[in-house]
């Protein structure tokens, strides 16, 4: 590949209040090429994505230096309409459709085709949405991505790989496009999704749209990408072709040292004569999109089980029906003791803790502070991180919540200007270690935890496994953990739960044969 670069950045700097985030980045990405960008949480990914599209966060607080040159001219964008007009598509981690809208409408947003009629001779603005072009471009849109679903369909609901790729599609159907930026595309896709988003992206760089890849999935990056730029703490520390590439390489050059990924080796877990933790029996979740339906699972106390399964298939609706965020209906016990369902309190007042996988609608409060995310829900219900002041009333001693904060902050490595930033201004990773560290903070006995390590980066994802791991052997924490990607899940689970069609289809050992879980997945007879 060679040529004049679609996309050229030359010496982009930017400061926060004196801070330094991003160091003189220098990148070029061809016409045709998929350019992987990596590094971790807070290395500058974000900050030079926002710079790209001219986000207004960037002009509010005094711009950039450098040079961002598309197809060989000079551009300086004042927001994102532009960057996109120019042909510049953005495929988000955080889903950008409205739930209320259908597929065909999300597509077409902002760019429907209108028909003439009578009263927009004299007023254009009276002309009519031509529905069946709206429909036609949608369908062709869905048809690249290989997405069979229906154009009218409400996205609300929708399975979130389905989200995703809709998102895909919205971007494929602008005429104009020339780059196109994945940011975390394949965080909330199951394996055989995420293969099947490398091969579009594969297709989309055959036909000279230029990508470029940011992720946190070092594997994908060597299945696809020609050349890969590596940021460390906001400049450039390597850049490699995939010819000369390896993991262990990428990983050492994102983080500074050489990192060993290696879990603890996984001990006998708690035997069938163990007493249980959870015992749920005929479960039933009104979850849109991750449904479940008549599901029965026993869970010895002491061990982490996991539960695995393809998207949209009900994996995900299990630990938000036990902690009350979505309708449930089913008998749960609880150390033997019943819980009531659709109780949020009830279900933390039990020793049950929960990291949620939608850590922007369930998991934070953007707003407010990082030390106030990981005490509040404590203060609620466990009346902890309070001094009495007079009988009856207490205060919140800031003091020890400010000491709390700073261990966690400490032990999780979350990259902060400190304990009183806001959660909202954190980077998609370290706001899911806010909200680890707020789950660890109510020292449960069951601990709940879903898509632990979706849009983190290698060293955090590290981190937050060993941490899981460690709160069950030196604390004696259940851990229930669901999670998409199946090789973590074997590599810190005593067992595996595979939920097919709302329902426990099976229960593997985590050295079960591959052929086994594939099997499981897909709902299929397991051999005897």
């Amino acid at each position: 590949m060679s040529g004049t670069p679609v996309l050229e950045l030359r010496g982009i700097a930017k400061e926060y209040a004196g801070n330094r985030v991003v160091k003189g980045v220098d990148l070029q990405v061809l016409p045709g090429e998929i350019h992987a960008l990596v590094g971790e949480n807070g290395a500058g990914k974000s900050t030079l994505m926002n710079i790209l599209f001219g986000m207004p966060v960037i002009h509010s607080t005094g711009g950039y230096s450098g040079e961002i040159r598309l197809d060989g001219r000079e551009v300086r964008f004042a927001g994102p309409s532009e960057a996109m007009t120019a042909g510049i598509g953005m495929v988000h981690q955080e889903f950008m459709l409205i739930g209320g809208f259908s597929v065909a409408e999300n597509i077409k947003l902002n760019r429907e085709p209108l028909r003439p009629n009578f009263l927009s001779r004299f007023a254009p603005k009276l002309a009519t949405l031509d529905r069946r072009k709206i429909d036609s471009d949608a369908r062709a849109a869905l048809d690249q991505v290989g997405l069979d679903l229906d154009t009218w369909t409400h996205v609300q609901g929708l399975p979130v790989g389905h989200m995703q790729f809709v998102e895909i599609a919205r971007e494929l159907d602008k005429e104009n496009l020339r780059l196109l930026v994945f940011d975390e595309p394949t965080a909330v896709l199951t394996e055989s999704e995420a293969d099947r988003l490398l091969q579009v992206m594969q297709d989309l760089s055959a036909r000279g749209i230029a990508i470029l890849f940011i992720t946190h999935r070092l594997h994908e990056v060597m299945a696809v990408a020609g050349r890969i730029t590596v940021l460390r703490d906001g400049e450039v520390v390597a850049r490699m072709d995939r010819s000369n590439a390896t993991l262990e390489g990428i990983a050492e050059a994102m983080v500074g040292r050489k990192l060993d990924m290696t879990l603890a080796d996984r001990r006998p877990g708690p035997g069938p004569e163990s007493s249980l933790a959870l015992d749920i029996r005929n479960l039933e979740v009104d979850m849109p999109g991750e449904a479940v339906h008549d599901l029965t699972l026993a869970v010895r106390r002491g061990e982490i089980l996991g539960l695995g399964g393809l998207a949209g298939y009900g994996k995900v609706g299990v630990a938000n029906g036990l902690m009350g965020i979505q309708p449930a209906r089913g008998t749960v016990m609880v150390n033997g003791r019943p819980l009531k369902l659709n109780d949020p309190a009830g279900s933390l007042a039990e020793r049950m803790a929960f990291v949620s996988e939608d850590r922007r609608g369930v998991g934070i409060m953007p707003e407010e502070s990082i030390e106030l995310n990981m005490v509040l829900p404590s203060i609620r219900v466990q009346r902890r991180f309070l001094r009495r002041v007079l009988p009856g009333v207490h205060l919140l001693d800031q003091k020890v919540v400010r000491g709390h904060a700073n261990r966690m902050i400490r032990d999780l490595d979350v990259r902060t200007t400190g304990p009183a930033q806001s959660v909202g201004r954190l980077s998609g990773g370290n706001q899911q270690k806010v909200c680890v560290a707020r789950a660890m903070t109510l020292e449960p006995e069951i601990l709940l935890v879903s898509e632990p390590t979706r849009g983190i980066d290698i060293g955090a994802k590290k981190l937050v496994l060993d941490l899981i791991v460690a709160l069950n052997r030196k604390q004696g924490v259940t851990v229930l953990v669901t999670s998409s990607e199946l090789a973590e899940l074997r590599g810190i689970c005593d067992r595996i739960a595979i939920v097919t069609r709302g329902k426990v289809h099976a229960i593997l050992d985590p050295d079960a044969p591959d052929a086994h879980y594939g099997l499981a997945m897909a709902g299929e007879q397991m051999p005897s």
